[in-house]
């Protein structure tokens, strides 16, 4: 008995001289189960003068015994999220008594204190490791929810709090392995990319854990850029079935277990008659939001975040000022700029795309340079010749491996910019760098982590270039997302499914259309994997 208590409690049989230990020891009643200590602890703690706090410290060394216990047989997968069953919540009398059992930097030492504090025991199923914690008060929501079992709409609508608060600590909660969630339903067809696209690419590039619609609620613009997609004219869908739309994705995420984003965008989103309404109606559902679009009052942007603060707020700008205004219009370069420091005052994250072509490819580092300390990120896409961008031209092929290195290195000292395009994972890959998930997290997303929504309710894989999967006014999202057109962009190119890094690359479709070629059987040509 003596060595299997010292086992189970190590942290009290170190702060007790060995007689103590001994005397403690023999008061536990023969056959009396480990469990019992703690209270032997209380009971005896003034007779033998030990430490005030040594019973809550065997509280909390026998929840630790308990929740590696239950670890052990902890189920790998669940159906639908659910509290981890080795969680241990105790409400201890002293504070600092973690230090104790687990020194770590989470905790900084700290003698044990007289006072009340709650303390969490686990094991980690992700990690595969017994945690310890002081929960913040998001971790206890996110605990106290689970064990009401109530939708967290209605939770949030009886709290009076945006539903994506809930949302959002139940995602920490889950992250950190206090819960346990479903894996998403949003993975890449093993079909998509052999065996040799799968070796060693990380799970979480295998499988999307957010689902974004990029909706296009309008064709009317502020502006009348050169490489514009899209000028013709689209009706609006109706608020109503906008309404319905946001609610379509709610569900779809919640049934393929991933969280859900819209990114309003246009046109200028801003300039939709209802857009109020439906981030409104976007934020009670909970659903992540961003906005792609243009330059907007200071006021414009209080109101909105006086309804949820957007995750990003993006804006474009096409090389230096006097090449940018000729693309999107004489002053356009100046009012980002101002734009971008009123973003960075009510503390918007703030993003700025360039469109990459042949005219402005020397002008993307010293742009980068003049957005330092303005911008919290900024990326390039590669042009895409579909409307007006037809007139344009792309970069030069021959140059495109020396930019995309010369892109790196600068990135390497300037920390706005951003990796996007899924060549670069090419050079990482051939110089043994971590990958990086490329355009939408896993490479290609089009049509799998991604749809694009056009303004009269046509739904497309990739906004960037044709790519009709589906219309809103004839199916649900979810039947559209499920449907043969979207699964047969998804597969992307057939040329890359041999490829050792397909899932972080994929190469471009929109690019790959923009040249003639089948984007379902061809090569990006900017491609210079060997």
């Amino acid at each position: 008995m003596f060595k299997d208590l010292a086992r189970q409690f190590p942290a009290c049989r170190a702060l007790l001289a060995r007689r103590t230990w001994e005397d403690l020891r023999d008061h536990l009643e023969a056959g009396s189960e480990v469990t019992a200590f703690p209270e032997l602890v209380d009971r005896q703690t003034g007779a033998l003068k030990l430490p005030g706090y040594l019973a809550d410290l065997a509280r909390l060394e026998l929840a630790m015994r308990k929740a590696r216990a239950k670890g052990a047989t902890m189920p790998r997968q669940v159906e639908q999220l659910t509290l981890n069953p080795s969680l241990e919540l105790l409400r201890l009398g002293w504070r600092h008594l973690i230090q104790l059992v687990a020194p770590s930097t989470e905790h900084p030492p700290a003698s044990p204190e007289k006072g009340e504090e709650f303390v969490i025991v686990w094991h980690d199923p992700m990690a595969a490791c017994l945690r310890l914690r002081v929960p913040t008060p998001i971790d206890l929501l996110a605990l106290k929810l689970m064990m009401e079992e109530e939708p967290l709409p209605q939770s949030a609508a009886r709290a009076k709090v945006p539903v994506q608060v809930l949302d959002e600590a139940v995602h920490q909660a889950a992250g950190r392995g206090l819960l346990l969630a479903p894996l998403s339903r949003l993975r890449r067809d093993p079909d998509i990319c052999s065996p040799a696209g799968r070796d060693g690419i990380a799970e979480r590039f295998l499988a999307a854990a957010f689902f974004t619609v990029q909706w296009h609620i309008t064709q009317t613009c502020d502006l009348h850029c050169k490489h514009c997609y899209d000028r013709s004219p689209r009706p609006m869908l109706e608020l109503s079935r906008g309404v319905t739309l946001l609610r379509q994705l709610r569900d779809f995420a919640s049934d393929r277990h991933v969280r859900a984003q819209v990114s309003f965008t246009g046109g200028n989103p801003l300039l939709h008659p209802h857009f109020n309404e439906l981030y409104q109606t976007a934020a009670d559902l909970g659903l992540n939001l961003a906005i792609l679009g243009n330059p907007a009052p200071r006021a414009r942007i209080e109101e909105l975040m006086a309804i949820q603060r957007p995750a990003y707020y993006q804006v474009s700008l096409e090389g230096l000022p006097a090449h940018n205004d000729h693309i999107r219009g004489v002053g356009h370069f100046d009012r980002v700029l101002a734009f971008l420091e009123i973003l960075r005052e009510l503390g918007v994250y703030s993003m700025v795309m360039l469109t990459l072509t042949r005219d402005n490819i020397d002008q993307v580092l010293p742009l980068a340079e003049t957005l330092r300390d303005r911008v919290d990120l900024f990326t390039f896409n590669r042009l895409s010749q579909v409307g007006e961008g037809a007139s344009l031209h792309m970069a030069p092929r021959q140059e495109f491996a020396g930019f995309l290195q010369k892109y790196l290195d600068a990135a390497a000292s300037n920390p706005i910019i951003g990796l996007k395009d899924n060549l670069l994972n090419i050079i990482r890959h051939q110089q043994g760098a971590p990958l990086f998930g490329g355009c939408a997290g896993h490479g290609c997303g089009a049509a799998f982590n991604f749809v694009s929504i056009l303004a009269d309710g046509e739904v497309h894989a990739c906004r960037k270039f044709p790519s009709p999967i589906g219309n809103l006014h004839d199916h649900s999202l979810t039947a559209i997302y499920d449907s043969e057109k979207a699964s047969h962009y998804r597969a992307g190119s057939a040329a890359c499914r041999d490829c050792a890094i397909r899932p972080v690359c994929g190469g471009c479709l929109a690019v790959v259309n923009s040249l003639g070629l089948d984007c379902f059987q061809d090569r990006d040509p900017f491609c210079f994997m060997a």
